[in-house]
């Protein structure tokens, strides 16, 4: 469903036309629509990626835009790290900081990582080159404002689409002051957000379900994380 068929339904449905609400705005509100929908979760299985990136001799800390320099759109977030030898476990920035005291020159193979202000850190230092293969989420396409009339939101699965032009229905009667409309569309929204969460967002099918259980594999060490709840 491009932008220019969703700005059409949304016309239909509110009975106006571009002397109304402008291309631009409904693109605008489009836009949000998107925004939305793609960052009202961090995990949304369609933003999975896989990809590598290469360590440098004596250099611990690398920028999410360079690990991710080979996803189109580059990365949002991090997922698990690893080697070809080893699987490197995620550790808070302060407990790896006390392991590997930043003015000691240890280096070697890498076993941990940590990750802030979006920069990944290795522990030890790499002594040399590396391929580091990656799982994260990428970062959404833009849509909305600017967007090509043929633009569509090519990220999200067909079920979302309409649901972007949902939103974009509840602007326009919120911008023609028709707040009962607005609303009945705003709550027709969210209803089907929370039921496509519940369908994209679950415990894959071989992932076995623990009751009551405490610790991931990703925030699993010795020692307590910063923020978390033990």
């Amino acid at each position: 469903m491009d932008i220019s068929t969703m700005r059409s339904y949304i016309r239909s449905v509110v009975d106006i036309d571009s002397s109304d609400i402008t291309d631009d705005t409904l693109n605008r509100f489009l836009g949000e629509g998107y925004d939305k929908i793609v960052y009202s979760q961090k995990r949304w299985p369609f933003y999975e990626v896989s990809t590598t990136f290469n360590t440098v001799g004596s250099q611990k800390d690398y920028t999410l835009a360079a690990v991710g320099a080979l996803v189109t759109d580059g990365l949002r977030e991090v997922a698990a790290l690893r080697s070809d030898e080893n699987v490197l476990a995620y550790v808070g920035r302060d407990v790896g900081d006390v392991a590997y005291p930043l003015d000691t020159g240890t280096s070697g193979r890498g076993w941990w990582w940590s990750f802030w202000a979006d920069t990944i850190r290795i522990y030890p230092t790499p002594g040399s080159a590396t391929t580091i293969n990656v799982r994260a989420y990428k970062n959404p396409t833009p849509f909305g404002a600017g967007s090509a009339d043929s633009a569509e939101p090519s990220d999200l699965p067909a079920p979302f689409q309409i649901l972007v032009a949902t939103y974009g229905i509840f602007r326009a009667y919120e911008q023609q002051e028709d707040p009962g409309m607005a609303a009945q569309y705003l709550g027709m929204f969210n209803s089907e957000l929370d039921n496509l969460t519940g369908r994209y967002v679950d415990v894959p099918a071989p992932q076995p379900l623990v009751l009551n259980g405490r610790t991931l594999s990703r925030w699993r060490f010795s020692d307590r994380l910063r923020y978390a709840w033990e």
